[in-house]
């Protein structure tokens, strides 16, 4: 069953760890031109739009022949870019019928169109709300880095608990030796989301979870809110430095 799907790019120009990200230079191709042209290559999309507060990123996107469009300056997550997109299309546009809704990151240049497809596909089941993508941890130095955001799921693949922290905590065994004894997931940042659902959302006001982690999800969770989660094994890339840039040269 194929379902109207549109992916959304939420790009920022300011940033404290990297200003100006969106439009670095990768290999001639600036970052979001990439993650753009690679969210268009999927079968799963029928319309990409990059979501900026920014003239610059505008003007960039459309003279490479992309779709933008000029958000407010007030948001604070791309969630909340993503529902004013999506409020204005609807009001704007006669016949919008988009049923899902894709939040693709801006900063990773590399993201393979099947990872979007497959976070797509959960809605093949017609009681998906919000569906994202996890893979298997197989490091140790991955398991125990803050910044790799972990998760467990119940026995039908919704996710019970993201966190920075290992989890599941294992009783008994020095954490050097957890890996391998029980499955660990990290969680991959792409998201999408029922239409309507993600209208509710953006409105939620934030909970405890939420603001101990930093994890925007752990708000849907909390307000009752089931997130599918579908595993892959490709890897991403993502870029919050200016040094992660820098490995990116060969792979370019």
């Amino acid at each position: 069953m194929t379902l109207p799907a549109i992916g959304i790019i939420p790009a920022r120009y300011a940033s404290t760890r990297f200003p100006g990200k969106p439009l670095c230079a990768i290999a001639g191709k600036s970052m979001i031109r990439r993650v753009y042209e690679q969210a268009s290559k999927s079968s799963a999309l029928a319309r990409v739009i990059v979501a900026t507060d920014d003239d610059r990123i505008f003007q960039h996107v459309k003279d490479f022949g992309g779709e933008a469009m000029m958000t407010s300056e007030a948001h604070n997550s791309g969630t909340a870019r993503l529902g004013e997109v999506v409020k204005r299309l609807a009001s704007e546009e006669t016949g919008f019928n988009y049923k899902v809704v894709v939040n693709i990151q801006g900063d990773e240049p590399f993201i393979d169109p099947l990872q979007i497809d497959l976070v797509v596909s959960q809605f093949e089941n017609q009681d998906t709300q919000i569906s994202t993508l996890i893979s298997r941890i197989s490091k140790t130095e991955m398991l125990l880095n803050p910044n790799v955001v972990k998760v467990v799921t119940d026995n039908y693949g919704k996710a019970i608990y993201f966190s920075r922290s290992p989890i599941p905590f294992m009783r008994g065994e020095e954490q050097q030796h957890w890996v391998g004894k029980t499955d660990y997931y990290k969680h991959i940042g792409l998201y999408a989301y029922d239409a309507s659902v993600l209208l509710t959302i953006i409105d939620l006001p934030p909970a405890p979870p939420e603001i101990t982690e930093s994890l925007e999800q752990l708000r849907w969770i909390y307000h009752g809110f089931r997130i599918n989660t579908a595993i892959t094994d490709i890897e991403t890339v993502g870029i919050d430095t200016p040094e992660d840039l820098q490995k990116l040269t060969n792979i370019a």
